[in-house]
């Protein structure tokens, strides 16, 4: 990717983490808002299994190159809320938790292996494991919050640490940088393990 790319992603990168503590303030007036909003997008962030799948998505995103480098983190997400909306309607999907640990598991080997699959089938991976975290996200909706403001807030959440990944992911170019990318999706595998044998 060329310097101007990359200054480009790292301008968008800034003002969207800009604009987010922006989005919430300006709906302080509506409780709902507020707190769904915020309670939404701090959701992701508090659990080490969420991060690194995220994270992982755009790692391997920016690591196939385009049109992955963008789609795979457009795919997540609007999976993630289809997923969302099972788990506030009480849908069952079995084993949650097992499926958001594995999905750590799988991407971190993907990127760990340098593994350059079709675009279709990085597609259906990456969706399969979004139903998990959607699912998940759904169903700790919290009482009295709106899910259109909660959903919204994890989704962005989401979305920027899908740029973070991707962001990482901008290393590959060189040698150096691909090895730590590398080893970044090995880590991420362990700890997939990690959770799956505490779930277990």
């Amino acid at each position: 990717m060329s310097t101007t790319s990359r200054n480009v992603f790292c301008l968008l990168v800034f003002l969207v983490a800009g604009a987010v503590p922006e989005i919430a303030a300006a709906h302080v007036e509506d409780p709902g808002f507020a707190g769904g909003f915020l309670t939404g997008f701090s959701h992701p962030l508090f659990g080490w299994d969420h991060v690194l799948a995220m994270v992982a998505v755009g790692l391997w995103g920016a690591f196939l190159g385009y049109p992955a480098i963008w789609l795979l983190p457009v795919v997540f997400p609007l999976i993630m809320a289809f997923g969302a909306v099972l788990g506030i309607l009480g849908v069952p999907v079995p084993s949650v938790e097992a499926g958001i640990a594995l999905s750590s598991v799988v991407l971190g080997l993907v990127i760990a292996a340098a593994l350059r699959a079709p675009l279709w089938i990085a597609i259906v991976v990456v969706g399969g494991f979004a139903v998990f975290h959607g699912h998940a996200h759904g169903t700790e909706l919290p009482n009295a919050t709106s899910p259109i403001s909660y959903s919204t807030g994890f989704v962005v959440a989401t979305g920027l640490l899908h740029l973070c990944g991707i962001g990482f992911g901008f290393l590959a170019g060189w040698p150096a940088g691909a090895l730590a990318i590398r080893t970044a999706g090995a880590a991420i595998a362990v700890a997939g393990v990690a959770f799956l044998i505490g779930f277990a």
